[in-house]
């Protein structure tokens, strides 16, 4: 090792998985020093940022299991793709979460079991699926809980953790950091009503909501870093239960899915993007999804899942659906509005791989949750918290995924 330039040794580990950096940071001091240095931090990141994954949250029987494959990067054309799914970690039996919140890499859970033994309540976590580590945060009483998410500040490289109550001024929030972790009370001059999920991006945390006073739809956003509230008048967007907020290539926006009468194809794919923030200046989008023979399978479950750097759209199975039969394959699908093409992606083997030694595999029902674009970075290491970090070992896969590649001659 004396003979490699310790530039190409950062160059080659900058490469690799981010379970593999954490595990490399116990090589030695130098290496430890190094691995978190500023520089490499900044070269990690950038390579990560070359190649998002899409991540993937299988829920079956109250386990977790969290898997990613790569996302398709200028297909050259084709129509249809095979991918592998790499396996991460698994919640062991015994915990079960209720709801949770992504926001760059890290999955916090509002409502996480530890233990099987009933006398041990329900606690916040937050979990890094990439290193398989988790931290539990501070214990929280209050009210009825009316929501809660996890948002990332990229100008102080801050996470903090959002739970709202149901009572307007019973608001908390904590600071995800190196010192010690409290939770803080926080106002909310907005009285509203959350009425999906949220997303987050560009430093704040939006989601569809109403407001109590008029029963007027909108969407809020929570601004992380200044811990302010504003709501968004969408009147003309047509906010609905159904509507799915997104990050369409750095602007707020919107997507509802409409089938034809019969419930099959062709399928409407409308778009709503927030041009001008000051003016509330929307701009919507109408566009037609065509039968596609892998499209057909899944029928009328889509759910877009989010957006790529580049603009695609990504749709996959509704995870509100329970899927009984894992027979067939799994699918997530690229839409590009521009260029008005549709990719099909097969996530192969992906039950196989989940499959390691439980006896029944995916055979009785799961859920799936899956997260676009997700970038690895090291830059916070969730083991500095200091409320109980832990990490959670893999068990072993009985076969290994590989990667191949097919091509479509159909045009979409």
């Amino acid at each position: 090792m004396t003979s490699i330039p310790m530039d190409l040794i950062l160059d080659i580990l900058s490469r690799l998985p981010e379970k593999s950096i954490a595990r490399f940071l116990c090589v030695s001091k130098l290496w430890g020093s190094m691995l978190r240095g500023p520089y490499f931090t900044e070269l990690f990141l950038t390579r990560s940022l070359a190649r998002p994954r899409l991540l993937f949250a299988v829920v079956e029987y109250g386990e977790w299991s969290f898997f990613s494959s790569p996302q398709p990067q200028n297909p050259y054309g084709k129509s249809s793709l095979v991918v592998a799914a790499d396996f991460h970690m698994k919640f062991s039996k015994g915990r079960n979460p209720y709801t949770s919140s992504y926001a760059n890499g890290l999955i916090y859970f509002s409502s996480m079991r530890i233990s099987k033994e009933e006398k041990y309540d329900d606690v916040h976590m937050i979990c890094n699926p990439s290193t398989g580590q988790y931290v539990i945060l501070p214990e929280l009483r209050s009210y009825r809980q009316a929501g809660s998410f996890l948002g990332f500040d990229p100008i102080d490289k801050q996470f903090k953790v959002l739970v709202m109550a149901c009572v307007y001024d019973d608001h908390h929030i904590l600071t995800l950091g190196t010192g010690k972790m409290s939770w803080r009370k926080i106002q909310c001059p907005l009285s509203h009503e959350r009425l999906g999920e949220a997303k987050c991006f560009n430093g704040a945390v939006f989601y569809l909501a109403r407001k109590t006073d008029d029963w007027s739809c909108g969407i809020v956003c929570f601004d992380v870093r200044s811990e302010k509230f504003m709501f968004i008048d969408a009147k003309h967007f047509g906010v609905s239960l159904h509507t799915q907020l997104i990050n369409y290539k750095g602007k707020l926006g919107g997507i509802s899915l409409k089938y034809a009468c019969d419930g099959g194809f062709p399928l409407e794919l409308c778009m709503w993007v927030l041009e001008d923030v000051e003016k509330r200046k929307w701009l919507k989008y109408v566009y037609t999804l065509q039968a596609d023979n892998n499209l057909v399978k899944v029928k009328n479950n889509l759910f877009v899942v989010g957006t790529t750097a580049t603009g695609e759209i990504v749709l996959s199975k509704d995870k509100g659906s329970i899927i009984i039969n894992t027979i067939k394959p799994f699918y997530v699908f690229y839409f590009n509005p521009e260029k008005n093409t549709l990719l099909s992606v097969e996530i192969q083997d992906l039950g196989n791989a989940m499959d390691t030694g439980t006896g029944h595999g995916w055979f009785n029902g799961y859920r799936v949750y899956a997260f676009a674009d997700d970038v690895e970075d090291l830059k916070f290491n969730i083991m500095n918290t200091t409320c109980a970090p832990a990490s959670i070992s893999p068990p072993e896969q009985k076969r290994k995924v590989t990667s191949t590649s097919t091509s479509s001659t159909k045009d979409h």
